[in-house]
């Protein structure tokens, strides 16, 4: 094992846990502050989350939205980069313990920003992956562009009408903002951008289904806003079934139970699911060492300062964090950051000036509204009380969108993609490789393995 720690002259130590927009925008906030920051991340890079749909359907690479974390912080001097999945948070000893490649590392802190996201959630049937891909990291969308491209190379080669049926029946399950996103791309590559590309299917022939068990899309975008979406995505060819709760996924299709308790069965090769999510398991380490509670989501509660109770320098932000009813956006986790890193450098401030630590006045988000593409030049926009929609929430998404993305090459590249899909019919990214059928036949095996072991220990378990 190796231990990193520093004399005691040293500086104050943050250590960040996770490189989202939470973690990163805290650290970007404490460049030029009286401190040493280790960033602590499990890949190499930042990921822009919302767009993932956008290279599972071949819109943009996977370069675009995910710069190097590296490279980003550079010139910030006081940050040091670190590959690794922690595995272990220690309040009261304040270390983090990381591993990489079999190698162990503890890292010493005096203020820990735990910003670790969150993780697909299957709602307890972490079996229905194999079959139904969540959308949460870059591997993800690779693997959904594979399983969605490679539905129509099959479906070209088979003779079979009910086959050909099958394979282009496509199925997103979940019609939050990252549903209705997927669904409505999926949409335009069948029935514009694929059209005329294939000899012995027509691709406008594809069966597009977004489903979900509430009783409206969009949910938190408000009724009116829920409408519009369903209205625009049915003209645009994709069959919106809600109050239809998903009890069964495998290999050739999916079950479905409706709110009278009937259930049907719906044949089709690609699923994709967006219908949940859960916080990072280190929320739960960090709940059992401080007494906090969990939602259901794992989330953690945290106080009014993002500051776990009993525990002033450490501070949780982002999708692993609950407090006051915030929404899961990137805006809450950018926000969240900046205000831990102000809170930091005030606590750092104090210090040496040998003055007590100064009150914190709590956080407060100012909301800058929610947003969903639905097409190309349809969106839904909330803002307040203001609602957009169709031309101008798309072109305010746009702009949202290419402002929050890092890095300027990035967002030329993307804005350059965006002009190139979006006014003509192509796409730049319609690569598929073996590699990824083979990572996710891998990624199959592993979860029938775990759910096989999960089901024997219950059985034993309820034996014994």
């Amino acid at each position: 094992m190796n231990i990193t720690d520093t004399p005691p002259t040293r500086r104050h130590r943050v250590v960040v846990i996770g490189s989202g927009f939470g973690g990163l925008f805290a650290t970007k906030a404490l460049r030029r502050a009286n401190v040493d920051v280790t960033v602590i991340d499990r890949t190499t890079h930042h990921l822009f989350q919302p767009l993932l749909y956008q290279v599972a359907t071949g819109i943009l690479s996977e370069g675009e939205i995910a710069p190097s974390t590296r490279i980003i912080l550079r010139k910030h001097t006081n940050t040091t980069v670190r590959l690794g999945e922690v595995t272990r948070i220690d309040l009261l000893g304040r270390t983090v313990t990381s591993t990489d490649q079999g190698k162990t590392t503890l890292t010493g802190y005096d203020s820990l920003i735990v910003s670790a996201g969150a993780q697909q959630s299957y709602f307890g049937n972490d079996h229905f992956a194999e079959h139904a891909p969540g959308m949460k990291t870059i591997d993800d969308a690779l693997e959904l562009r594979g399983r969605i491209l490679g539905a129509f190379e099959s479906a070209e080669s088979t003779t079979d009408p009910a086959e050909r049926e099958r394979l282009l029946t496509f199925v997103v399950i979940g019609a939050g903002p990252t549903g209705v996103e997927m669904a409505g791309q999926i949409a335009e590559l069948a029935h514009l951008t694929l059209v005329g590309a294939y000899r012995n299917i027509d691709t406008r022939d594809s069966r597009i289904i977004l489903l979900d068990a509430a009783p409206s899309a969009l949910g938190p975008f408000g009724p009116n806003l829920g409408h519009r979406a369903t209205r625009t995505l049915a003209t645009i060819g994709v069959d919106v079934q809600l109050g239809a709760a998903v009890t069964g996924v495998d290999r050739h299709g999916l079950t479905v139970r409706h709110a009278d308790g009937t259930e049907r069965r719906i044949n089709a090769v690609c699923k994709v699911w967006s219908a949940g999510v859960a916080a990072s398991p280190l929320a739960r380490q960090l709940a059992a060492q401080t007494g906090s509670t969990l939602d259901r989501a794992g989330r953690i509660n945290v106080n009014e300062d993002y500051s776990l109770p009993g525990h002033r320098g450490v501070f949780v932000i982002g999708d692993m964090a609950t407090r006051g009813g915030l929404p899961g956006v990137a805006q809450v986790a950018i926000q969240g950051g900046r205000y831990v890193a102000r809170q930091i450098k005030a606590d750092v401030t104090a210090t040496e000036k040998s003055s007590p630590q100064p009150k914190r006045p709590p956080f407060i988000y100012k909301d800058k509204g929610s947003m969903a593409t639905i097409s190309r030049f349809h969106a839904v926009a909330k803002i307040g009380g203001l609602q957009l929609t169709g031309l101008i929430a798309w072109i305010l998404w746009l702009a949202v969108h290419v402002a929050y993305i890092v890095g300027f090459r990035s967002r030329l590249t993307t804005l350059l993609s965006w002009t190139w899909t979006f006014l003509g019919s192509s796409r730049g990214q319609l690569t598929i490789t073996q590699q990824q059928v083979a990572a996710r036949n891998a990624l199959g095996r592993l979860h029938r393995i775990r759910h096989d072991e999960r089901v024997n220990y219950e059985v034993v378990t309820r034996a014994g």
